[in-house]
């Protein structure tokens, strides 16, 4: 956790900011319930998409909102705040401290997540996955392949499972939406991939539950009912509002911890 500003009294509610490579959007969360507590704001990301520009973006985002924590989820493995990687954003943020650089531009104090990470506690805290026990895999389908990995709700950071080697692919080159749109694959094609990355998944990692998110999600008619899985497989239920709610849920889970 880094930074020193004001809190909320009411613990119920905190602040969710998804940082994306097009655009940064933000909310206030009511934590007890997973939703919004007031109007989503969005703004694209700037270009080039420095520490200091996604910064002043950010500060912009929440300057209105009610005091309180601060979670954000950003687009690379993040370890204890500090970007080991940058996906859609400059590689400037590779070994910034995330979580200072947006405390000290805001005056909140900030938990910084990984994207797919966010979504997945938030499918596990309010969507598909809740009240599920064992271990549970999240991916969202989309430009590549995020994932999330869960333990009885607790979260096992940084996965990257989308760049599993899946016969001699990395696997999002192959099975992400994008890798449909671009190779204009029909559903029944597209699932095929599908069900070699997802086969591979299970014999990895056995899981409970596997959930499928990304914006594709909403089609899942299409596409999850031709895979043969020996795992319960289903569709995200938050889709877009995850990253926000994820964050918004880390920050209050974390702040219970140190707390």
């Amino acid at each position: 956790m880094t930074g020193s500003g004001p809190t909320s009294e009411d613990t119920k509610l905190a602040i969710g900011v998804d940082i994306g490579g097009s655009g940064i959007k933000g909310a206030p969360v009511d934590i007890a319930a997973g939703e919004f507590a007031g109007e989503r704001v969005r703004i694209p990301t700037p270009q080039p998409s420095t520490p200091e520009a996604v910064a002043e973006v950010v500060a912009r985002i929440v300057g209105d909102m009610p005091a309180g924590r601060l979670g954000v989820t950003f687009p690379a493995v993040v370890q204890h705040g500090v970007a080991r990687t940058a996906a859609n954003v400059d590689d400037s943020w590779i070994g910034t401290d995330v979580g200072a650089v947006l405390a000290e531009a805001t005056g909140r104090q900030v938990h910084v997540v990984n994207d797919a990470d966010a979504a997945g506690v938030a499918e596990a805290r309010y969507g598909a996955a809740r009240g599920v026990a064992g271990v549970v895999v999240v991916t969202t389908l989309g430009t590549g392949i995020g994932s999330a990995l869960l333990m009885d709700g607790a979260l096992v950071p940084n996965t990257e499972l989308g760049h599993l080697q899946v016969e001699g692919y990395d696997a999002e080159t192959r099975a992400a939406d994008s890798a449909r749109e671009r190779e204009n694959l029909s559903w029944a094609d597209w699932a095929k991939r599908l069900q070699t990355y997802y086969r591979v998944l299970e014999d990895l990692l056995w899981p409970d539950l596997i959930v499928v998110g990304g914006g594709v999600s909403k089609k899942h008619q299409k596409f999850l009912s031709l895979l043969d899985l020996r795992t319960p497989i289903k569709p995200a239920e938050l889709r877009n509002t995850a990253g926000i709610v994820g964050a918004a849920v880390l920050v209050t889970e974390q702040s219970s911890t140190a707390g």
